[in-house]
């Protein structure tokens, strides 16, 4: 497999050579080398609000594919298991449901809500059982919010990924954000799954592909700020019009702040607005097609699809044709890298570094 390299100084780095985007080997290989190492959005605690709720998912769907669930034990704790029985690896919990244990259909082995081992019909000559492994797995889940996430390595840290997110927006009441499904959408992208980051990752091609939003960002005081597994793009706006009401505590008071562009390693993008957020997740397909889902959560209705974050539909079409004409032209012969600016698009540069580091 090819071995990849960005230098640390952005003002002589190369871009990821693309092979990356190309190579069938290094799309599987970054299933576990990124994707299974860093953490996921994985619902709303309002999806398991009272005792023996169940919701099963599965994560990251036609790419990681690992089938979990969210329950509400009987101490109203939040729970991440698998969703596979530990005797012949049936999948459990095929909808969501109410129960105050969890029962295989297949020959009846039962676990508790937090994912202990119950019982099993036909095992009592069965000797050492049972033991641990009869358990099902419990992932770690951390929650900001209604906001639930969870990670395949049970050692994830979350301070690196959700940290400066959390204390740059500490005043923002984000306990009243309520989902709305109505609004909530799914797109299909034909490009790779980081290409379409890439393009989120810079504000460089604002003036030139969207026009609409060109016009109420100030393009010119646009910034980039980089932090350990995360990012932000803080947008500003060229009038006083639906912009942030911030506190004296906030870093940013005193600016006319339109939008917060959170960008979490590997996929997740936190749009926050002065009417709510926009949760764009990024999942991957096959190396030449990727899903993106737009969770939509409002906080005030009066300012909903105004400022930046109006139209965001055609921001997104918008951003499709780009990233797709992008996608067409890395598999030509005459291209394998390119150069960032150094002003515009340091978060790409500290993204690709990721990538790098973590494909060795």
């Amino acid at each position: 497999m090819a071995r990849f390299s960005v230098d640390a100084d952005i003002a002589v780095a190369k871009t990821l050579h693309t092979d990356f985007y190309t190579d069938p080997v290094c799309y599987e290989e970054s299933r576990e080398k990124i994707f299974s190492q860093g953490w996921q959005f994985i619902g709303d605690a309002g999806w398991v609000s009272a005792y023996g709720s169940c919701y099963p998912f599965t994560l990251l769907e036609n790419f990681l594919d690992e089938p979990l669930m969210l329950t509400r034990d009987a101490a109203m704790e939040i729970r991440c298991l698998s969703n596979v029985c530990t005797h012949r690896g049936t999948v459990l919990v095929e909808k969501p449901c109410q129960s105050p244990h969890i029962r295989c259909r297949y020959h009846g082995r039962q676990f508790r809500l937090d994912g202990k081992f119950l019982s099993m019909p036909e095992f009592r000559e069965v000797k050492h059982f049972p033991t641990e492994a009869d358990d099902l797995k419990q992932l770690p889940v951390f929650s900001w919010g209604a906001w639930l996430f969870t990670s395949l390595d049970s050692g994830a840290q979350t301070n690196a990924y959700f940290g400066d997110m959390q204390r740059r927006l500490s005043w923002l009441p984000v306990e009243q954000f309520r989902y709305r499904e109505d609004l909530s959408t799914e797109y299909t992208v034909n490009a790779h799954w980081a290409l379409y980051c890439e393009n989120y990752l810079e504000g460089f091609h604002i003036p030139f592909v969207h026009a609409g939003l060109n016009a109420v960002i100030d393009f010119g005081n646009y910034t980039t700020e980089i932090f350990d597994a995360s990012n932000l793009q803080l947008g500003l706006a060229k009038s006083g019009d639906e912009i942030f009401d911030l506190p004296p505590s906030s870093t940013d008071y005193g600016k006319k702040v339109a939008a917060y562009y959170f960008f979490i390693f590997p996929n997740m993008m936190f749009n926050f607005y002065p009417w709510g957020l926009s949760i764009n997740i990024v999942r991957p397909q096959s190396p030449g097609k990727t899903r993106v889902s737009f969770y939509t959560y409002v906080w005030k209705e009066e300012s909903f699809n105004k400022g930046a974050g109006a139209g965001l539909d055609t921001v997104e079409m918008e951003d499709e044709e780009v990233v797709e004409a992008v996608q067409k032209g890395i598999r030509s012969r005459y291209y394998q890298s390119g150069r960032y600016s150094v002003t515009r698009e340091q978060g790409i540069h500290h993204f690709q570094r990721m990538i790098a580091e973590r494909m060795g």
